[in-house]
């Protein structure tokens, strides 16, 4: 096997990118070296791992099963560097914090500035997910702290909500004027484009559950990366928005921006920093549970 390790880095490297020649690009080996290296460990197990197709290469079925295990078997390597790494530099306190790109610039950043200045020796790392990437990683011990918008059951974590938001639909009000003199009979359920976050956002999936209960359908949807972008795309007259409404407070005092009457109320929500049971009290996240 010892002597195999390098065929199996290459072997992977090629089935991660699907293509020889970018999985040459990646290890900084010429192409033909990436092809007898494959061929080799092909010999040597006795069974085909790549085919060929018009793109690349693509794993056969023994393939994808040795691929899957050198997978796992990597990323245990990689995490174990990762604590050694971590380890090394113990001596200088390390916030691992995870949040949403939106709650990191509308929330968050206010509460940095003052926990910088007091910790001025504390190195942060930010990662930005999903609410429930974030509580996976808090799970997997691979975030200290989180800022999230409440979900419905938070079980073994400790939960300190910052503020109350409410969903809400925006556009300009050329838009919505376009809409009702073209389709002046119609919902604008059916009719409008409505910009929604992707469906792993939390706000995405409040505002869809409140959809499904009301049994109304969007007809079009237009999924955006970001907060901002909706925002944006709305002021442009792109469609109808699904924002946080707290959120676009300024385009609605100026009027660049008018709330769409949804026929319903979406529910208050929590936003607020967690951490799994018992962290609160440790040095490095104690400001943020007690005194925000």
């Amino acid at each position: 096997m010892q002597e195999n390790m390098s065929l199996y880095y290459i072997f992977y490297t090629v089935g991660k990118t699907g293509n020889i020649s970018r999985a040459a690009k990646e290890l900084f080996i010429s192409q033909p070296a990436v092809s007898r290296a494959v061929q080799k460990l092909e010999a040597s197990l006795e069974t085909r791992l790549f085919k060929r197709n018009s793109r690349g290469v693509v794993l056969t079925p023994d393939g994808e099963i040795l691929f899957q295990k050198l997978r796992e078997a990597f990323a245990l390597v990689s995490e174990g560097e990762e604590l050694l790494l971590h380890n090394r530099s113990r001596t200088v306190p390390h916030l691992r914090l995870g949040t949403s790109s939106t709650l990191c610039r509308y929330v968050l950043l206010s509460y940095l500035k003052p926990y910088i200045s007091s910790h001025p020796q504390v190195r942060i790392n930010i990662s930005c997910q999903s609410t429930y990437q974030t509580l996976q990683l808090l799970d997997e011990g691979k975030l200290d702290l989180g800022l999230i918008g409440r979900p419905g059951r938070l079980h073994g974590y400790h939960f300190r909500p910052l503020l109350h938001i409410n969903d809400t639909f925006v556009a300009t009000e050329q838009y919505l004027k376009t809409q009702q003199e073209l389709y002046s009979h119609d919902s604008l359920y059916q009719t409008a484009t409505f910009m929604m976050l992707d469906e792993k956002n939390i706000t995405r999936h409040t505002i869809d559950t409140q959809l499904k209960e009301h049994r109304i359908e969007l007809n079009h949807i237009l999924e955006v990366t970001s907060m901002d972008l909706l925002i944006q795309f709305a002021v442009i007259g792109l469609g109808i928005a699904g924002v946080v409404r707290q959120f676009v407070e300024k385009e609605l005092r100026d009027g660049s921006l008018v709330e769409v009457p949804a026929g319903f109320a979406f529910p208050a929500r929590e936003i607020g920093f967690v951490c799994r049971k018992g962290g609160e009290s440790l040095p490095l996240l104690e400001y943020f549970f007690s005194s925000v």
